[in-house]
C-alpha cells in the first residue's frame, strides 16, 4: 500500500480517489472481521440499481483481521477503495478521513456493524434527487440496544437540543447521505475534538429525516462502552456550547447568595440569641459543599482549556500508512 501523511490539503486530496462515480460510500471499521464480508455484499446488491459508486473502507487501526479481509475484497472488487489509517484514532477521525478523500456527487456515511441496513439508502437517494443536501437516517426504533443506552441517548439529545448551538435531529447517527458541496464544507473544519454529528448539523444545507428501524448488531461486539459514551458526550457538549461554564457561573452566584443570607442569619441570631457555639457536622458540610463546587467549576474550566491546548499544538488529524484506490471507473 502507497504510505503518506494527510498533509496534503483536502482540494489537493480530493482527487485520489477518482471523480467519476455518482457515489461513493464511507464506511469507517474497527475490528469488524466478523461482519465486513456480508456487509459488503449486502452494500453491493443495493449500490448496483443505483447508478456508478464506489466505497471507500477506512480502517481505523483494527487488531483482528479486518484489514487482510478489506485488502481481499480490494482486490476482487473494483468499486472497492481502502485507507489504512496508521493506528486507532476514533470513529469520528475515521469518518474525517473518509469525507477528506471521498468523491463523487453524493457521500454515503455508514457502519459496517449491519444495525444501520443498506438496503435504507435507496430512500436516501430518492431524497436527495428531492433536492436535500443531507438526508440523514433517523431511528424509528433501536432494537438490540438496553434500556439504559436508549435512555442516556435520549437524555443526551435533549440536552443538546437546549443548551447546544446547533439542534441536533434525536436518534440520528452517522448514517446520512451528503451532497458534494456539504462535503466540501465539512473539509474546511479541522477541529481535533470532532463531534461529527454536531458539524453535520453546524454548516447547516436542506435537510431531510428518512425513519427506518435499527436492527440488532449482525455479529461482532460494540466497541462503545458507557465511558467512551460519556467523553464522546462531553466532546459533544463541550464542542458546540458553553452552556456549562455559563452554569459553573450561575452555581457559584448561586452559592454565593446562599452563603450572604447564611452569614445575615447568623448575625441577627447572634445579636438577638447571642453566640451558640455551631456543631461541627454542619461546619463541614458546609465545607465540603463549597469545595465540591469549586472542584466541579475548576473541572469545567479544564475541559475547555485541555480542548484549546490541542488546538494550539495543530498536530494533523490523522496520519495514513496505505492508499488502494478503486479500480473501476
Amino acid at each position: 500500500m502507497t504510505a503518506f501523511a494527510s498533509g496534503a490539503m483536502p482540494d489537493d486530496i480530493a482527487t485520489l480517489a477518482g471523480r467519476k462515480s455518482q457515489f461513493c460510500v464511507v464506511v469507517p471499521a474497527f475490528n469488524e472481521a466478523a461482519v465486513i464480508e456480508e456487509f459488503h455484499s449486502r452494500l453491493s446488491r443495493v449500490m448496483d440499481t443505483l447508478g456508478t459508486w464506489q466505497v471507500l473502507y477506512v480502517n481505523d487501526g483494527s487488531i483482528d483481521d479486518t484489514l487482510d479481509i478489506l485488502r481481499h475484497l480490494h482486490e476482487n472488487d473494483p468499486h472497492v477503495a481502502l485507507i489504512n489509517l496508521s493506528r486507532n484514532f476514533g470513529k469520528e477521525i475515521a469518518i474525517t478521513a473518509g469525507l477528506d478523500h471521498a468523491s463523487g456527487e453524493a457521500i454515503i456515511i455508514i457502519d459496517s456493524d449491519l444495525q444501520d441496513p443498506p438496503e435504507v439508502i435507496p430512500a436516501l437517494v430518492d431524497a436527495w434527487c428531492e433536492g436535500f443536501d443531507v438526508v440523514y437516517a433517523q431511528r424509528s426504533a433501536r432494537r438490540g440496544e438496553t434500556w439504559v443506552k436508549k435512555t442516556t441517548a435520549n437524555l443526551f439529545y435533549r440536552l443538546m437540543q437546549d443548551l447546544g448551538d446547533v439542534r441536533l435531529p434525536r436518534n440520528t447517527g452517522d448514517f446520512r447521505l451528503l451532497s458534494w458541496r456539504v462535503v466540501v464544507s465539512l473539509r474546511t473544519l479541522r477541529e481535533n475534538h470532532r463531534f461529527m454529528k454536531g458539524l453535520f448539523a453546524w454548516v447547516g444545507f436542506p435537510s431531510k429525516a428518512i425513519l427506518y428501524e435499527r436492527a440488532p448488531r449482525h455479529a461482532g461486539s460494540t466497541k462503545w462502552n458507557y465511558w467512551k459514551l460519556w467523553n464522546f458526550a462531553i466532546d459533544g457538549i463541550t464542542g458546540f456550547t458553553v452552556m456549562p461554564l455559563k452554569l459553573a457561573t450561575y452555581l457559584g452566584l448561586a452559592v454565593s447568595g446562599f452563603a450572604g443570607c447564611f452569614i445575615l442569619q447568623l448575625v441577627v441570631r447572634t445579636i438577638l440569641f447571642g453566640n451558640r457555639v455551631a456543631g461541627y457536622p454542619s461546619l463541614m458540610a458546609v465545607v465540603l459543599f463549597l469545595g465540591g463546587v469549586q472542584l466541579l467549576t475548576l473541572g469545567v474550566i479544564g475541559e475547555y482549556l485541555g480542548r484549546v491546548f490541542d488546538e494550539t499544538k495543530r498536530r494533523p488529524l490523522y496520519l495514513i500508512e496505505g492508499f488502494l484506490p478503486p479500480t473501476s471507473n
